[in-house]
């Protein structure tokens, strides 16, 4: 099991002025930006959970799986993996053997060995025993169709190959938990597939449990139970994939395709009833309609369509998360009271808090600076 409790990490950057004599400034200068990467996140994730981490670049998603990893110290606040924390030296080596990292843009293998050569001194890191690393190498060898190029210098390798080679070394010691982060980015439409569905594989097989961060939605829609959004360091929303989908409301978007050209005009009772107006093709022989089903029935609207207007076709479709977290990380806004929200996020700023302090002699003041980066 997974805990966070109010976990925060600051990093401080001293201000610097400009030219030659703002840097020699600098250095005698008691002046640093405070960045806020997290702020105060708390969330649980069970045993066997599949939890998607988004958030705009910046929001501070990769810092705190850094900092679940034990890459990073947190500045305030814990983490329990496990009943371990991962950042305290003398339980760092029991979380370390329980949980697997994929760093999407960062690789764990040595570029200049052969991947089998790369698997065998991770086999001694994390002291397997031979029988069981031979039948697990070789379970994840034909799930992740790793023959071709299971020989091959990793320098060598392709972006797909080399992320299913990273996957198999996270996986190699049979973790509890696996982190994800960005496993996608870069891959293409088949690779990006092959790779998702062998992760669903090794969940369904070891029940893993599973955090990933991602930019791609379909990659949270199809492996993740639950979604975390994280805005300015700040959890904006916990809950369902269901949930999210519903926080701006349960929207249909109805696309009426008409036998003859309509106005503006047309559609004004119709438009009336919808949240935001309809938007008339250039041709004015297709019309979309966004309505909100939770405020009106579908089926009452689409009957006023078909009696208001020549309808030819209609297609109706569910808001999908895609468009609702664009519509997050565009506007910076909370969502509604009524929406799942855990209830920890806050308003947003609209970027990181960023405050310039003035330290002692040891460079610190109020509370606790790491500056491990």
């Amino acid at each position: 099991m997974i805990e966070l409790r109010n976990v925060k990490k600051y990093f401080k950057k001293p201000v610097r002025g400009k030219g030659v004599l703002g840097m020699l400034k600098t250095l005698f200068s008691r002046k640093y930006t405070l960045v806020k990467a997290v702020d105060g996140v708390s969330f649980d994730i069970n045993d066997g959970e599949a939890v998607g981490y988004i958030g705009a670049n910046g929001a501070g998603k990769s810092t705190t799986i850094k900092i679940m990893s034990g890459i990073l110290t947190p500045t305030e606040g814990d983490i329990f993996i496990d009943g371990q924390r991962p950042y305290v030296n003398r339980e760092r080596k029991n979380v370390l053997k329980s949980i697997g990292v994929v760093f999407g843009q960062k690789t764990q293998l040595w570029l200049d060995l052969p991947l089998t050569e790369t698997y065998d001194l991770l086999k001694g890191v994390y002291d397997i025993p031979k029988d069981e690393y031979t039948k697990r190498l070789g379970e994840l060898i034909e799930l992740l169709d790793m023959k071709p190029f299971i020989s091959a210098p990793v320098r060598t390798l392709s972006l797909g190959q080399r992320m299913r080679a990273d996957l198999a070394a996270a996986m190699l010691h049979n973790p509890k938990t696996l982190f994800l982060d960005e496993p996608t980015i870069g891959l293409d439409v088949l690779v990006k597939r092959n790779l998702i569905s062998a992760i669903k594989s090794i969940r369904a097989q070891y029940n893993t449990t599973l955090l990933l961060t991602t930019h791609a939605m379909s990659d949270i829609e199809q492996l993740c139970e639950r979604v975390i959004v994280l805005d300015n360091g700040k959890t904006l929303f916990d809950g369902t994939i269901d949930g999210i989908k519903h926080m701006f409301g349960d929207k249909r978007n109805i696309t009426v395709t008409t036998n003859r050209p309509i106005t503006s005009d047309s559609v004004q009772t119709l438009s009336d009833r919808c949240d935001v107006p309809p938007e008339i093709s250039q041709d004015g022989r297709q019309v979309k309609f966004s309505v909100d089903a939770g405020k009106q029935h579908v089926n009452e609207f689409l009957k006023s369509v078909l009696t208001t207007l020549p309808v030819e076709d209609i297609k109706i479709t569910e808001t999908d998360i895609e468009q609702v977290v664009r519509t997050i990380y565009e506007n910076g806004i909370a969502p509604p009271p009524e929406s799942e929200s855990d209830g920890t996020g806050g308003e947003p700023d609209g970027e990181n808090d960023r405050k310039e302090i003035e330290t002692d002699g040891d460079g610190q003041k109020d509370g606790k600076i790491d500056e491990t980066d």
